[in-house]
């Protein structure tokens, strides 16, 4: 029984065996593509280290329906725990923010606690790398070193209903020398209070 190949001249050359290549211009693509995803890498990985990139997360859980009733969220604010270390506790509920002012003085490293009383809100500091997500039930922790006098508008950036565009407040970063004064001034009026508050019950 013959065949196609039986009908081939005996002591011809052999055929070369078929190859698949890759045209020039296209190898030169792909060294490039690959070129470039390695200076993207590089590049985000220098500016989030540079740029103190963090990833906000659960910092520890509660109740909301009595989240106010004791503890630091009873009266949201600053507290100094170190010299130029402060935390913020800022409770979110709709409409609001508390407080709507935080006061701090130029390099001042914040840690910023946040939680929400009843929605999920947004918390996000302008001109920083602070923006998280608020979740009832859960605290949100993110740290920030405030080194430029100015001022921070703090904002909701979830939609929470009707009054979301009124949901804001500031970090307002001052000089070392105008915070000692406000802290001085604070303190004086403070002492006044309790004075005024201890004579009047004594009468």
């Amino acid at each position: 029984m013959s065949t196609e190949l039986d009908e081939r001249p005996s002591g011809g050359a052999a055929e070369p065996p078929l190859t698949m290549g890759i045209d020039p211009w296209e190898k030169n693509w792909m060294r490039v593509s690959i070129a470039l995803l390695v200076i993207f890498a590089i590049a985000i990985t220098i500016a989030g280290f540079a740029g103190g990139f963090q990833l906000p997360g659960p910092e520890s859980e509660l109740d909301p329906r009595t989240v106010t009733q004791s503890g630091p969220w009873a009266q949201p604010g600053l507290r100094q725990i170190g010299d130029g270390q402060f935390e913020a506790y800022v409770l979110a509920q709709t409409w609001n923010f508390a407080p709507r002012e935080l006061v701090v003085p130029v390099g001042a490293e914040v840690d910023i606690y946040v939680t929400s009383a009843d929605l999920q809100h947004g918390f996000k500091i302008t001109d920083t790398n602070v923006n998280m997500m608020v979740v009832p039930g859960q605290v949100s922790k993110l740290s920030f070193t405030f080194d430029d006098i100015g001022e921070f508008p703090y904002i909701c950036t979830e939609y929470c209903g009707q009054g979301h565009a009124a949901m804001y407040g500031t970090v307002k970063v001052v000089s070392e020398a105008d915070y000692a004064a406000l802290t001085t001034d604070t303190a004086t009026e403070t002492s006044d209070s309790s004075a005024t508050q201890t004579t009047e019950n004594q009468g």
